[in-house]
């Protein structure tokens, strides 16, 4: 049985757990007996999501861009559920337009989205569950693109910087309350989106693999097991790391 499994049940919310990388992540927290509410925009994917997770997954069509709304989303959690252990930031939008077109109502959707939210649903899980328990795991996810310049992504480079530094600053603010801060920065995974950019483009795929030490992209199943690790009692003494899931393509040459 999982060590997390003998104890009560743990509750986890993963945004943007109905596709790609949050799907993983909440693949892997239900398999691992954890109660995970999938938080998601499009119901269509969320009921897929639903019916292949099972009983342990509860699914909720919110759009975080809504930062108004985000207490009373957590709120009815709290209703319903009565406590979250785990909070993961997954959900994020990105946006490919060269630097000078990008418009000042394209830069503040993609810092919306990507960091304010980000904030806002942190802050109300905090003080509505982490606090009063003494205890919690949130694990922001990051990208790349946060520490390598990658052209027209601007908005959401700085975006993921931003997520980098939020995560430091509340593991410092928050860790003496029990309350543990991790963020995990994905390199190149081979997922459906990726895929077809890369297979389109030849040339930046080898330039990918090449300086890839481990020569190969990974999938979405190694970014959950990093994921639950800072989630788990396994990582109870690490705080305020930012970790790359990247075959070593941020150290490659």
């Amino acid at each position: 049985m999982n060590e997390d499994t003998k104890q009560t049940p743990k509750t986890a919310i993963v945004t943007g757990g109905a596709s790609g990388l949050g799907y993983a992540i909440a693949e892997k927290f239900v398999q691992s007996g954890i109660q995970t509410i999938v938080i998601g925009r499009d119901e269509q994917k969320l009921q897929k999501a639903k019916e292949s997770f099972g009983d342990l997954c509860t699914t909720i069509a919110f759009d975080l861009s809504n930062l108004e709304q985000i207490p009373s989303l957590v709120e009815e959690i709290a209703q319903r559920f009565g406590k979250v252990d785990i909070l993961i930031n997954n959900a994020g939008i990105n946006m490919k337009k060269p630097f000078s077109e990008v418009t000042d109502e394209d830069f503040q959707k993609i810092i919306l989205t990507n960091v304010n939210a980000v904030f806002a649903l942190s802050r109300e899980v905090v003080n509505k569950f982490m606090i009063p328990n003494e205890g919690g795991s949130i694990v922001n996810i990051s990208s790349m693109a946060s520490q390598y310049g990658i052209p027209k992504v601007i908005a959401y480079s700085a975006s993921k910087s931003a997520i980098e530094g939020m995560t430091r600053a509340m593991a410092v603010e928050l860790s003496p309350m029990g309350i543990r801060i991790n963020c995990v920065a994905p390199g190149f995974i081979a997922t459906d989106m990726s895929a077809k950019a890369l297979n389109n483009d030849p040339e930046r795929k080898n330039k990918v693999l090449s300086r890839t030490p481990m020569g190969k992209l990974g999938v979405p199943a190694d970014v959950a097991e990093a994921v639950y690790y800072f989630a788990s009692d396994a990582a109870k003494y690490v705080t305020g790391t930012v970790l790359p899931v990247d075959g070593g393509n941020s150290i490659g040459f």
